[in-house]
């Protein structure tokens, strides 16, 4: 009894010293500090490469969306071989594995090692896939959707693997759009004053002829039999044919196969002429301004209406979107070189004015030595304050003109990188 007595003491007195725990604890979690050390290596090299495999991604997908809109732009299959070895040359800068990339013969699609990624003892190797996706832009331009998927493949650390995990998959994606050159769709319809004044003469030579009749406000009571003097200067309605010249012109280097403008004018003197009617490009617009004859007084309100109903009549928009898929930006472009006969065709102009604005047209107007109340007119017709043109020279409207004819044909004339 003695003896089992004191075996017991000692049994128990073993299980209550505690002297060796620390060994058996330490050599327990030594494994599992191990690990959390390696993961954090690990984690960090992954935040790392993720962020320069969405940098070569994002890098390769512009390359190739800038590539298809140059000059002399690629195939898309050749578009996608340029994101692909934009890629692989990004990656390989940034220390990614790159190794498998190319031995399924360098297809534009991927690049694909002959491994098999289904292998459960064996990663997946690097892969690279690229789509691009074309589109139509207006009646003759084209746009592009690049997506690149990049896949890289990360090889834990001796430590991280004793948790089981042997690798992981990174996966970035990038996407770039582009498109060639495209025009904007506009109407633009000419309000021009050919009143009887406009068949006096501006200060600017005319070197076709050696003498004329040099018509002005003091002899214009002898019209049309004043005897012709030297020397020849050229009249406000010729500078007016010169200038809407010059504005056709730049319309028509904007749009030279004549499929996003559409161009008309109106005449008057004391009544409105015959209205032309809108048409693409700016042949009818040129042959109506240069039949214009200087004659008769001034009243602008019904020719303003005139421009007005036309360029927003529905059959319009209806044009433009059968040929170029767009609703086009209106222009009225109105000029005079005088006061209304009567001060009711400045208000009914005004009105008509004043519609326009509302209804979203650019209204550009040009006073052609005009009187103040003329000046007055148009300055308050016009969309804003940089509409209003005042011409005192024949090469003042013919600038007013071409700077008209320069901003129309910049607004028609987008490009989208």
């Amino acid at each position: 009894m003695g003896k089992r007595s004191t075996i017991n003491r000692s049994f128990m007195a073993m299980l209550k010293d505690r002297g060796g725990n620390f060994g058996m604890m330490a050599a327990l979690a030594t494994p599992l500090i191990l690990a959390a050390g390696g993961v954090a290596i690990d984690l960090a090299n992954m935040v790392t490469m993720k962020n320069q495999m969405q940098d070569a991604a994002d890098a390769a997908a512009l390359a190739a969306a800038s590539a298809l809109v140059s000059k002399t732009p690629p195939t898309p299959e050749e578009a996608k071989e340029i994101a692909l070895n934009f890629l692989k040359a990004q990656s390989t800068a940034a220390g990614s594995a790159t190794d498998g990339w190319g031995e399924n013969g360098g297809t534009a699609a991927s690049f694909k090692s002959a491994a098999d990624p289904a292998a459960e003892d064996k990663p997946p190797v690097d892969e690279a896939t690229v789509d691009i996706i074309e589109g139509s832009n207006g009646a003759t331009g084209k746009t592009f959707k690049v997506s690149i998927v990049n896949k890289h493949t990360i090889e834990f650390n001796a430590m991280t693997r004793l948790l089981g995990r042997k690798w992981t998959q990174l996966e970035t994606r990038a996407t770039a759009d582009s498109a060639t050159e495209t025009k904007n769709a506009l109407s633009m319809y000419l309000v021009l004053d050919r009143s009887g004044s406009m068949a006096w003469k501006t200060n600017a030579l005319d070197t076709t002829k050696t003498s004329c009749a040099n018509y002005t406000e003091d002899n214009w009571s002898k019209y049309p039999n004043l005897k012709a003097t030297k020397p020849c200067y050229v009249t406000k309605v010729d500078a007016l044919k010169t200038a809407v010249k010059d504005l056709l012109a730049q319309l028509k280097i904007a749009d030279p196969k004549d499929l996003y403008v559409r161009t008309a004018a109106v005449s008057y003197n004391s009544a409105q002429d015959t209205a032309g009617n809108l048409d693409w490009g700016t042949t009818g617009t040129a042959t109506y301004v240069n039949a214009l004859v200087a004659t008769g007084g001034t009243a602008s309100g019904n020719a303003f209406k005139t421009a007005y109903n036309k360029v927003t009549a529905a059959t319009e928009n209806t044009a433009h979107k059968a040929k170029n898929g767009q609703v086009p930006t209106k222009y009225i472009v109105f000029m005079t070189d005088g006061d209304n006969n009567n001060t009711s065709d400045d208000t009914t102009t005004l009105t008509w004015c004043d519609t326009a604005r509302k209804n979203n047209i650019q209204v550009y107007t040009v006073a052609f030595m005009a009187p103040d109340r003329g000046k007055a007119l148009l300055k308050s017709c016009a969309t804003t304050t940089a509409n209003y043109f005042q011409a005192e020279e024949a090469a003042d409207l013919i600038a007013a003109f071409k700077a008209i004819g320069e901003k129309a044909s910049a607004m028609a004339t987008r490009l989208t990188k």
